[in-house]
Parts: C-alpha cells; structure tokens; sequence
C-alpha cells in the first residue's frame, strides 16, 4: 500500500488538507534464514488471564461472520472459506510489443467444501483456457525447489483436462468473478490467459520514461487489488500463497522478481529470450507478488542485500541504501529475526506512483529518495519494516490497514531512533501528526467513518481509504501503549505478536483479544499513567487525549529563524540554515503562509535556490506553495517535476494547489494533458477525479 513516504505529507497552515499518501513506505523484502521454523498461524491466544489493577476485560468489535452469502472479504469473489489456494505456479512471456503478459497460472488448491468450485478474482484479463488435474505438490518447496516448479514448466505427466468456467458479471473496481468447476479428486487448477490494456497493475514504460531512456520497461503495483488485473488469484489479504514463477523476456532484458531468483543473473538463453525463474517459500497474499522486466544492474549493499536499478542510476542508489545492512540489524534486535532471506531493493522509473512497495525480498522504490545526501532513507526504514507488519503479519482485510501500515510506521520510527537518534525521530513524528491533524480539519472534517483505525469500506474502492488515519492515527496508538507501559514492557508485547501471528492474518478483533490477554490483563501500567481505551482508538473517531505529543527542539530553532524572518529582523541570506535536514527545511516552508508575496519568494529563492534544490519533499513543497501564489520563476521547473515524476504523494498536492486558482487551473490542464499517459493507473484515476478529466 501502500503508504507512507520517506517524509511526512507537507503540511500548510491553510484549510488544503494534503492528500495523504500511500506508499512510502512500503517496501518488502526478502529471507530465507529461518522461515520453515514459524508455522503459518491465525489463532489468537486461546486464554485470557485476569486483568490486573483497575484494568477492565473488553469485547473486541467482530466482524460479521462469514456465511452463505457473506464472502470473508468484501473485496473479492473468492471463498477460501470453501476452496483455498495454497500454492501458484506462474509462467509468463513478456510481450513488449504488444505490451501484455502470455502465460498461465498453475494452482494448488485445498478443499473444504468438496462440493464448492473455485472462484478466481479477475479484471481485465482474457481467459483461454481452464483445466484441471490430480496431484500433489511437495510440502516442502524450499528445500526442493525444482518439484515446485515442475507444476509451472509442466515437467510431471499430469491428465490435465478441462473443466467448464463461468466468468461472472463486472462490479467496477472489484472486476469479476472467475467460477471453475472441479470435479471429484481434482486437487490442481490451471488458467490459460493473456493480459490486457486494462491491466491496472502493470505499468509498460517507454525508454524515454526510463533513466537510462534507451529500454522499455514493466513492472507490477498490486495492491490494494490490482493483482487480479494480472493474475488470476484469490485476491484478498486474507490469503497466503507459496507460489514460483518463470518469466521469458527478451533478450538483453532482465527479469526480477519479489521472491528468490534460483538461476541467478545467468538465465537460461533460448531463441533470443532469457527465462528466468523464481520461488518463494514463505506463504504470502496476492498483493505482494511482484516483477519487473528491464535493462537492470545489480549492486551489493551487505552479506543479505543488494540494490537493482537502471545503469545509469544504480551508483546513485547503492550509495543512497548503504545503510540497509544496518537497518535489517537494527530491525532484528528490536522485533525478533529477519525470515525472509535477502532484502534487496528495485529503484523504479519515476513513474511510480508511490515512495516504496514493500514486495518481500525485492522492495520497490521511487528514485525520488535519491537525494545524494541519504536524507530521505527513513522510506527504506519503513519498508523494512514491513518484513514484520505487514508481510510477516498481514491485515485480513483492508478495513484494518492501520494493522499494517500503523505498526510499520511506528516501527520505522524506532528504527531511525536507533541508526540517527531521538531528535530525528522526533521530527518525523511531529510533521507525522501534524499531517494527521491537517487531514482531519481538512478532508475527513465530514468524513467521519474514515477517521476510525477499523473501517467499513464494503462497496468501496480500498484505494480510496489511503490516508494518514490507518498511519500515523494507527502509529500513535501503539505510542500511546508505549507511553502507558514502557517500553521494555511494550517491545517484548509487541515482539510476541509478531512471533505468534507469523505468516499469519489477523483483524482488529484478534488485536484486541491478544492486547487484552498479553499486556492489559497482565501488565500495570507505569505510575501515573492509566491503560489506553482500545474502543476510543480502534472505533472512535476523534484522536484520544492521551495520543502522544511530539515536539522537536530543532523545529523550535527553526521558529526562531521564521519569526527573525518574517518580522523583517533578518534578511533571508543571513538566516543560521546551514546545518539544517530536509525535516526541518519542510518545517520552515510549511509555515509559509499562502499570503507570501512574490518578491519574498524571490529573496528566499535567491538566498536558497529552492527551486533547483534536487531534494524531491524540498522542491515538491517549494513548488505548491509557488503554484498558489503564483511565483512565474518556478513554473518551468513546475512543469517540468510534474511531467517527469509520477509519484502521487507529490502529484496531488501540487495539481491542487494548482486548482486554487483560475490561471493556475488552466495551467494545470495544460501540464496534466502531455503528462497523463505517462503516469501510472492509480495516480490517472486519482488525478482524472481531481481535475475532472475525461477521456477523448
């Protein structure tokens, strides 16, 4: 999702709320050390102990319970509940030419109800053909990886035959229904298809949108359910799959995959195409199976990471993720081991609409977090951290996000305590909820349900309910337990959760039974202080008073050097910047008031060339604030950031601001027509909606 950024959402003192982004954070990564010793679990704990002190035992809000007519999940069609895929065997040709993947997706399933069939989420994908088979795969495909990919490659005499399918009728974003027969002893499905045009979770880029401009290149985005746009698969979070892969793509081109390459960079060279192939034995959901094709170098970062990216940028990334070993370490003292093998990172075109996609052991990034100065990495910290809330420990469903990608931003933030200190983090954590309360007074002033960490999102696009609620409102309530418990306490209640819920899913209901059995029921809290009210958080849709306060020394400095400013004491020249991080630069410019004149931004452009400045969060807000006030030396290299870069966190705040004007709507119209097909799926509909635009 998903997502978080390096840095938080600009914030500014007037009513624009920032649209709040996804991703990020949101990088997965990748290991193989020790994942065959944790079990796939979702049992909570089975006793509750007496609560002690004034402590009161609670009942979790359920979710409806699933039955005939209630699907586990309201975003897709599939019913695990009565047929569960548990393994996939994907084998794909990639087409540029044509710009669609050739191929099929073998399946394991297992069946709970003998009588059910299998239903499939599926949009936008052509259907050739559906068989079925009796067979077994081996129970354990990391130890044998080629029995695994015998399903895919179709080296076993299997009696594949086929079987009637019926694709139900298109419900919008959800796409439809794929409802396959399965006769008696039938154990192996296999689809035969051809992706479309209206893939959402494929991006085919020209080379002129690529760093190098010289290849094409694809890559996947599926979350939140964009990956039925590619795959046929059960859709939801809520189910976990060990799948492995071949890709065939043209050669010189190269293939990468979230998930471990077997093959390494010296594939197998046949008829001018290079196949490679993948397996990945950690079971994990739908959203997290990733690929990108393309011209690629490969850089070492540590013993268990590397970096891939374009040639002409991969000395910029390596240099950018040196830290990355030493995160992964970090990550590991605080929350128990790292259990997917390699963290590697793919830097994507610009195009992509997110800071980062935590696909395990292969995380995408902008290359917008390439700096120069490795200021922005706390994106990589949150996809790192992922690897425990979100891949290791997955949200069933996307009306509890915050169980993602809340825990993942308090995560990242004890990560960059650790590696850049206390301050640094508490920076992060003051724009944090600053934009939170920005999006509150702003966006969600009367959206009241998505203020609330556990949504209700049924007849809604999960996209839609990206914002900073499940983030930082979500990241502030597990600070809010820190703060009531201690750390100590909190960190070995925290490390349990990971442990017992591995390769798991897990709802709000669950969480509230584990935090009442392991730290309300058996923990006081400190002196003084009394236990958060986990309805208040988790269904309510105010911030509770005892969410964390944040406050940064630095930011206090920075005041100081605003107020000398904009009272007329000191020139902008003269101002005591030199030592300051790209946090407390946002922190200066937010407090920029949309009745700056233009012949201020003049002098603070003089003083500091911030509209040159390379550090993307820098310009990004440098350049909304220009937009709105209409300072003309800006607008070249407005125009050119919003045809270049594709990342939505930066696109939609600056289209609006934009908007806040009549000239600047005109402007915006024109930039958005020569831009638009080069920016992905996710941020067109997004943007389409924003600007009103439709299609000729």
């Amino acid at each position: 999702m998903i997502i978080k950024s390096t840095l938080p959402t600009p914030r500014r003192a007037s009513s624009r709320a920032l649209f709040s982004l996804l991703l990020s954070s949101s990088l997965a990564l990748a290991c193989e050390g020790k994942s065959g010793e944790a079990a796939p679990t979702d049992a909570a704990p089975t006793e509750t102990p007496a609560a002690s002190g004034d402590a009161q035992p609670q009942t979790p809000t359920e979710t409806p319970p699933v039955t005939a007519d209630r699907r586990p999940d309201p975003h897709s069609f599939s019913r695990p509940d009565q047929v569960r895929v548990t393994h996939m065997g994907l084998d794909w040709d990639v087409d540029f030419a044509r710009k669609r993947l050739r191929g099929e997706a073998a399946m394991q399933i297992q069946r709970i109800d003998p009588k059910a069939p299998l239903i499939l989420d599926v949009r936008g994908i052509d259907v050739l053909a559906v068989e079925v088979a009796a067979g077994q795969l081996d129970p354990n495909p990391a130890a044998e990886a080629e029995k695994v990919l015998a399903l895919a490659l179709r080296k076993e005499p299997l009696d594949w035959k086929a079987t009637p399918f019926e694709l139900g009728e298109s419900e919008g974003t959800l796409g439809q229904p794929l409802k396959i027969e399965l006769p008696e002893e039938v154990t192996l499905v296999r689809v035969r298809y051809q992706t479309t045009a209206d893939a959402s979770g494929l991006q085919w880029l020209a080379p002129e949108q690529t760093a190098g401009k010289e290849e094409p290149f694809l890559y996947s985005q599926s979350q939140a359910i964009h990956a039925r746009s590619w795959i046929p698969c059960q859709d939801s979070p809520g189910v976990r799959v060990t799948f492995d892969a071949r890709i065939s793509a043209p050669a010189p081109f190269t293939a990468v995959m979230a998930a471990n390459m077997l093959d390494g960079e010296t594939p197998t060279q046949h008829e001018g195409k290079r196949s490679f192939r993948f397996v990945m034995p950690q079971p994990v959901p739908s959203y997290l199976i990733a690929i990108g094709v393309g011209k690629l170098a490969r850089q070492e970062l540590g013993a268990r990471s590397a970096v891939w990216a374009d040639p002409a940028t991969i000395e910029a990334a390596a240099y950018e993720f040196a830290d990355v070993e030493n995160m992964i370490t970090t990550a590991e003292g605080l929350y128990g081991p790292y259990r997917w093998g390699r963290y590697d990172l793919l830097v994507l075109p610009p195009a992509f609409p997110f800071g980062g996609m935590e696909n395990p052991r292969l995380t995408f990034a902008t290359p917008t977090i390439l700096a120069g100065d490795r200021s922005l990495v706390s994106l990589v910290a949150h996809e790192l951290a992922h690897s425990w809330s979100g891949n290791l420990v997955t949200n069933s469903t996307w009306e509890d996000l915050w169980l993602n990608e809340g825990f993942t931003v308090y995560f990242e933030r004890r990560i960059v305590e650790a590696l850049y200190g206390k301050d640094r983090a508490e920076m992060e954590a003051t724009l944090g909820r600053q934009d939170l309360e920005d999006e509150y007074a702003g966006d969600l002033k009367d959206r009241p349900a998505d203020r609330k960490l556990h949504a209700q999102l049924e007849g809604r696009d999960p996209d839609d309910y990206f914002s900073n609620v499940p983030y930082e409102k979500g990241a502030l309530f597990l600070g809010a337990l820190e703060a009531a418990y201690g750390r100590e306490t909190f960190d070995a209640f925290l490390r349990g959760w990971f442990d017992q819920n591995a390769f798991g899913s897990v709802d709000s209901a669950k969480f509230r039974t584990y935090l009442q059995a392991e730290l309300i029921g058996k923990a006081k809290p400190l002196e003084g202080k009394t236990a958060p009210d986990p309805e208040a958080w988790i269904e309510g849709t105010d911030i509770p008073a005892d969410a964390p306060k944040p406050s940064s020394p630095a930011f206090a400095e920075v005041d100081a050097q605003f107020e000398a400013w904009s009272t007329g004491k000191k020139p902008a020249k003269k101002l005591e910047t030199k030592s300051w991080t790209p946090h407390e630069w946002l922190h200066f410019l937010r407090a920029l008031p949309d009745t700056t004149s233009t012949e201020q931004m003049a002098e603070l452009d003089a003083a500091f060339g911030l509209t040159k400045s390379g550090n993307s969060e820098i310009v990004a807000e440098w350049l909304a604030l220009a937009a709105r006030v209409r300072y003309e030396p800006a607008f070249d290299r407005l125009d050119e950031f919003l045809t270049t870069v594709g990342r939505r966190k930066f696109l939609t705040p600056l289209y609006k601001a934009l908007l806040a004007t009549d000239a600047g709507r005109a402007q915006a119209k024109a930039i958005y027509t020569k831009a638009r097909p080069g920016y992905h799926a996710i941020s067109q509909r997004t943007l389409d909606e924003l600007l009103g635009w439709e299609a000729k």
